[in-house]
């Protein structure tokens, strides 16, 4: 990723930390929620490495097609559990294949195809293609964290008002699923799932932008 190493590092803390947060989340939540947050932890974290401002020789040579491949197969995934019912797994399907194009592009970014496409009519139809393929991302990651974010203020007022729900006691703490262990109950908070999703398609749209 392009740009001022100060933005590559205020990404990798941004995704690091939704995809920690998510990771967590994972302990509190159903078994169908529990894959939900598992592939969002994965997408944090994704990001949060490809967002690293490293400059280490032949890093893209091996590190692009490591992240294609990986996130093709998060996209196909996503996009067989959507088949199978679950409107959410579209996001994920479209945030996999965002950092497959992320990947595949010369110096890991999408932008950077103008620089490095030959002067020919196949390498300006790649280009524009390419140019195209950004711009949708960039505005479907743009409507999707404003859509998004707009739930977590009635979200987090209605919660404060009438303290945590499910399994949380007087004591904030919940019981995991499985496994008996203790959990903190903030986890299970709907608005800190949608605070997550809210960062990561931040965080998506601002690696687009500044590829």
């Amino acid at each position: 990723m392009h740009g001022a190493p100060l933005v590559g590092w205020l990404l990798v803390a941004l995704c690091g930390a939704a995809g920690a947060l998510c990771l967590l989340r994972m302990r509190a939540a159903s078994t169908e929620s529990r894959r939900g947050a598992g592939g969002e932890a994965l997408m944090g974290l994704g990001m949060a490495v490809m967002a690293l401002p490293v400059a280490v020789p032949g890093w893209r040579s091996w590190a692009g097609p490591v992240f294609a491949v990986a996130f093709a197969a998060v996209a196909l995934r996503a996009l067989l559990q959507l088949a199978r019912g679950g409107g959410h797994h579209l996001h994920h399907a479209v945030g996999a294949l965002a950092m497959v194009q992320m990947a595949l592009a010369p110096g890991g970014s999408g932008h950077a195809v103008h620089a490095a496409a030959p002067a020919s009519g196949a390498g300006t139809q790649t280009a524009s293609a390419t140019a195209l393929l950004t711009g949708l991302l960039l505005c479907y990651f743009a409507v999707y964290a404003l859509r998004t974010g707009v739930r977590i203020a009635p979200r987090a007022g209605a919660a404060g008002a009438a303290g945590p729900t499910g399994a949380v006691g007087t004591t904030g703490v919940a019981e995991a699923p499985e496994s008996g262990e203790r959990i903190p109950g903030w986890l299970e908070r709907p608005e800190l799932a949608t605070a997550c999703r809210v960062s990561m398609g931040l965080g998506m749209f601002a690696m687009l932008l500044s590829g």
